[in-house]
């Protein structure tokens, strides 16, 4: 077994890895909300969310595509050390921020940690990064998906409130709480849609890297597509309770109603972009801000806004922050593997 095939081997199991700290740190997007409302307890909705997540990899490969071939450029493999390193630095870059946000309880992006890794690996290996893909697949998408999520609904919610003004409250929200059992079902199913095929591409990037894909091959081979379902999934059943307390309990104190319209918007955001325009959009991005626009239905200082600011700083940062570290790792890693 040759060295390159032990390191393309590695590269694939630390993309897992990554994608199983994505399930774990993600899983508070699909199911805080139901958690918090006590629509499901936390075992039943991290079991729906992780059996969602897995039917949702399925149901495309847009977005793993834009992942595989067009945030850079990976030369062939005549290079492979410089193609494999990158991609490596690229995971580190996000793995290590997951973590490091994780660990303070925000909600960050995984899909933006993971591209502004592959961005900064990629200019310190020297390869072309495309640039006007990351503006149009990400940065724009990541300006948009918050504010679409956030007004979108406000006005559902608004709507909602309209209709039910003269129902009894307590009998409406129990209804609700059957309702949020499919709307977080969506959520987490538009999760997997999203954030497993991010791992999908990464994967072919070292395939290719490696000399063991065809560059022009669009097609995802299969036990990319199952290895990826399952590591969400598994990290997704882990859970991942700090991001899920600040999803479910800081940001507002959510009723049922509010929780269902708040998944129900977000996770047509996610199919929309998946599906219409193949753009890897955060999941954390749009749950948290469609939170806030149920919540400010109320009255602006239901949501609480300090909790709010921390977040966004967290979003600002994530693309710079784990360029650095992908970047760091990347540098590191081209003095150590052999040409």
């Amino acid at each position: 077994m040759t060295e390159t095939l032990l390191l393309v081997i590695f590269i694939v199991a630390v993309a897992f890895i990554f994608d199983f700290t994505n399930g774990f740190h993600d899983a508070a997007n699909a199911i805080a909300t139901s958690v918090a409302t006590r629509a499901l307890t936390t075992r039943q909705a991290l079991t729906m969310a992780a059996v969602m997540n897995f039917i949702g990899a399925f149901l495309g490969t847009g977005v793993a595509e834009t992942i595989g071939g067009g945030i850079i450029h990976i030369p062939d493999a005549e290079t492979a050390h410089v193609g494999l390193a990158i991609v490596l630095g690229a995971l580190a870059g996000a793995i290590i921020w997951n973590l490091i946000t994780w660990w303070f309880g925000l909600p960050s992006s995984s899909s933006h940690g993971l591209i502004g890794g592959l961005a900064g690996a990629g200019l310190v290996g020297a390869l072309t990064v495309h640039w006007d893909v990351i503006l149009d697949k990400v940065v724009i998408p990541m300006v948009l998906s918050p504010v679409v999520g956030f007004v979108l609904a406000y006005l559902v919610m608004k709507i909602l409130l309209a209709f039910l003004a003269n129902a009894s409250y307590k009998p409406t929200m129990r209804r609700f709480r059957h309702l949020q059992t499919i709307s977080a079902a969506a959520m987490a199913l538009g999760h997997g849609l999203q954030d497993a095929q991010k791992t999908m591409g990464v994967v072919v990037l070292a395939l290719v890297a490696g000399g063991y894909h065809e560059p022009g091959d669009s097609g995802i081979p299969n036990w990319v597509k199952i290895g990826a379902a399952l590591a969400i999934s598994l990290g997704t059943y882990s859970g991942g309770q700090r991001i899920m307390k600040t999803l479910g309990q800081k940001i507002i104190d959510l009723d049922p109603a509010r929780g269902f319209a708040a998944e129900g918007v977000a996770a047509g955001v996610l199919y929309t972009t998946a599906f219409v325009w193949a753009a890897p959009i955060s999941t954390t991005h749009t749950i948290t801000s469609a939170i806030m626009g149920v919540g400010a239905t109320r009255r602006r200082s239901a949501v609480r806004w300090s909790v709010a600011g921390n977040i966004v700083t967290a979003w600002v940062l994530t693309i710079p922050a784990s360029a650095t570290i992908a970047a760091a790792v990347t540098w590191l890693l081209l003095q150590v593997i052999p040409a």
